[in-house]
């Protein structure tokens, strides 16, 4: 099996027959994500290690992944030892983790609602990446929060469709967002996606960032 290249990265990515694989919204996410040297990372779920590698950039203090299964977390293994990347890794739940609290914390999390049920794969790993059986908003959005330093900043990318709901649980956990960014298949179509900085500050400023056209790689970079 070959690797697959990271866009905008320097790094590969093993990809498993039947796993869950990285995509436009891994992109875009690992793209808008800002990190510092000083900062310790927790990606939430993290599939074959997409993310912690787009983290892996900025030269963070130390990078962690979780995941529910054991087999994604070898995946995940494999691809840090292939790119010669440093991380940690647990077997875990969200809503059970116990370790943190953590600078950072990103996420591309299930955003399919338990109740499209045409919409469900049997296969367990994409069944738990895409849908919300295992991980519900409002749990999603209570333990990112809870595993947050005081002064971190949560990295999420969600369905545009269902950002008021994202937004009424981040303030329900007195999160705001600091940073939007919405992606879209193309210029003449309506907002696919939506990347968010989410912080415990409701002083700082709020910034709306150029969108992402899906179909246009370069519109992914930061401008400035």
């Amino acid at each position: 099996m070959k690797p697959d290249y990271l866009y905008g990265t320097d790094y590969h990515v093993f990809q498993e027959e039947g796993m869950y694989h990285f995509n436009s919204d891994t992109e875009f996410l690992g793209h808008f994500m800002r990190i510092r040297p000083t900062d310790h990372v927790l990606d939430a779920g993290c599939a074959g290690g997409a993310l912690l590698l787009y983290a892996a950039r900025f030269s963070p203090a130390s990078l962690t992944g979780i995941d529910l299964f054991p087999e994604v977390i070898g995946t995940a293994e494999k691809n840090m030892a292939y790119n010669d990347v440093q991380a940690s890794f647990a077997v875990s739940r969200l809503q059970d983790y116990a370790g943190g609290p953590f600078d950072v914390l990103v996420c591309n999390p299930p955003y399919f609602a338990t109740g499209k049920e045409s919409l469900k794969n049997e296969n367990r790993y994409l069944k738990a990446a895409r849908h919300e059986e295992y991980l519900t908003c409002p749990e999603l959005v209570f333990h990112l929060n809870r595993l947050m330093k005081q002064d971190g900043r949560i990295f999420i990318v969600y369905l545009a469709s269902r950002l008021r709901e994202l937004l009424a649980e981040a303030e329900k956990n007195g999160l705001v967002p600091v940073r939007m960014r919405f992606a879209h298949p193309s210029a003449s179509k309506p907002a696919r996606s939506v990347c968010l900085e989410l912080r415990r500050d409701s002083r700082a400023e709020f910034t709306v960032e150029s969108p992402v056209m899906l179909n246009d790689r370069s519109t992914y970079q930061q401008k400035g």
